[in-house]
């Protein structure tokens, strides 16, 4: 037990608290206990544990008010020192305060004993974490680099920050910004970051399922749980197990899965379409959108339930026009990727591309970047440098800039016309000048990627002589 973890428990229920210490001392943990908020700060200072687990609710200090002190007046202590807050039924919003000031996790009461082992193996991986986390932050300095983000820009230099203080903890995280802004790459820093590095991260697009299957996909089905369901099948949830799930256009979800989903981020269980039983789930669960939040809950898209629930943190990803600056070192690692990738030997970018480049909208942001530089390496000779010719035909040329709505003056709707007719054509129009990005024409319209694919469906439905 010399050097076995040391956990701090804290509860004024003397049953709770001997309970507790049995358990966890079962399991191999150095155990010390304190019966209210007072208490477990001195003990807190005077045997530097490395997890405490404290309930909320105290005389003299609540669970709160030591979860404060710990933070901000424990510079003597544990630098990783992870805290887990106990709750009462009925009492998530006191938990989401916790996360926010800095608590690793909660945990509902009656204690489940396998959740809490689960949150304390994950919380001890901590210490590797921070090693792991350290070396990112020296290479952050050094090279303006955090895992696969690139930038030394102010916006971005926020970001990083932000990614390094919540990335270790079991917080869940909304990712916002225009389509191709990096929303995934954020999300995959903070699980290399994270104790949960070696288990699964797995990534779901709501926009990109059909409404009959995502609740099979996401939750899972058992055998014959509906016309299909020929085999057991596991969803998201469980084959990201122990790691990390990210759920990407989160607006797209339909309101009715998003209830269900409330329900499993809040009681950390979930049950299979078809089956009879629950079953307990460890997934930290980041969400991300190319909507404003805001504007998704007035329209109905996204309850605010779940909106608050997974907003512990927010992190707003810029469009790559805000910080161009950024563009000459994204350029260079991408150069350095496509090289690993293709087996090329591209030995830098000419000032002539990087200026051409930098006058460039970029409406599809940092995923028209890559893909740009991906064309422009294959294209070039080897132990050659990148040039303006390397550059797609017609680049920059007709650009719509990402900040400029749609002139609807363009489209030539003629006296008679339907509703319907120049919606079509509205549509059809801004299509044709995105060079056919659905993404893109979405945002521009401003509808839902899902609503776009099905009036195109419509429209194809649709005999020629009826289409104006």
């Amino acid at each position: 037990m010399q050097n076995a973890v040391k956990v701090l428990i804290v509860e004024d229920e003397p049953h709770a608290l001997m309970g507790l210490a049995e358990l966890i001392s079962g399991w191999g943990y150095r155990t010390e206990t304190a019966r209210d908020g007072i208490e477990g700060w001195e003990k807190a200072l005077a045997w530097n544990p490395a997890i405490v687990v404290t309930d909320l609710k105290m005389p003299r200090l609540d669970g709160i008010g030591l979860l404060t002190k710990l933070v901000e007046e424990g510079s003597g202590l544990n630098a990783n020192l992870a805290v887990v807050v106990l709750t009462a039924m009925g009492s998530i919003e006191l938990a989401v305060a916790a996360m926010k000031l800095g608590a690793y996790d909660f945990l509902q009461k009656p204690v489940d004993a396998t959740r809490l082992r689960t949150i304390l193996v994950n919380a001890t991986r901590q210490r590797e974490t921070e090693i792991e986390l350290e070396v990112a932050r020296r290479r952050l300095r050094e090279t303006g680099v955090l895992g696969g983000l690139v930038g030394n820009s102010v916006s971005m230099r926020r970001i990083f920050g932000l990614i390094e203080q919540i990335a270790p903890s079991n917080v869940s995280v909304l990712i916002t910004g225009e389509s191709g802004t990096g929303k995934e790459l954020v999300a995959r820093t903070l699980h290399e970051l994270s104790p949960r590095k070696p288990r699964p991260f797995v990534a779901v697009n709501c926009a990109a399922i059909p409404e009959t299957l995502i609740e099979s996909e996401i939750f899972g089905h058992e055998k014959g749980a509906f016309t299909g369901a020929v085999e057991r099948r596991a969803g998201c949830f469980e084959l990201a197990s122990g790691g990390t799930l990210l759920l990407d256009e989160l607006a797209e979800m339909p309101v009715g899965t998003q209830a269900k989903l409330l329900r499993v981020l809040e009681e950390r269980k979930l049950r299979r379409l078809g089956a009879r039983t629950e079953q307990e789930i460890d997934v930290r669960v980041l969400a991300s959108t190319n909507h404003d939040p805001e504007k998704a809950i007035a329209q109905g898209h996204l309850r605010p339930d779940v909106y608050y629930r997974l907003n512990v943190f927010h992190i707003a990803m810029p469009p790559l026009r805000e910080h161009l600056e950024d563009l000459p070192p994204m350029v260079e690692a991408m150069v350095g990727e496509m090289n690993l990738k293709h087996g090329r030997r591209v030995s830098g970018v000419a000032s002539s591309m990087l200026d051409r480049m930098m006058a460039y909208d970029w409406p599809g942001n940092a995923r028209e970047l890559r893909n740009t530089v991906e064309r422009a390496v294959v294209l070039c000779l080897d132990g050659a440098p990148l040039d303006a010719g390397h550059l797609p035909p017609g680049f920059g040329k007709g650009q719509i800039p990402a900040a400029q709505a749609f002139d609807a003056s363009v489209v030539p709707v003629r006296v008679g016309s339907t509703v319907d007719e120049a919606e079509r054509l509205l549509i059809v129009r801004t299509l044709e000048a995105t060079g056919q990005n659905k993404t893109r024409a979405s945002e521009i319209l401003g509808v839902s990627l899902k609503t776009l694919h099905n009036k195109l469906k419509e429209y194809s439905q649709i005999p020629d002589d009826h289409q104006g």
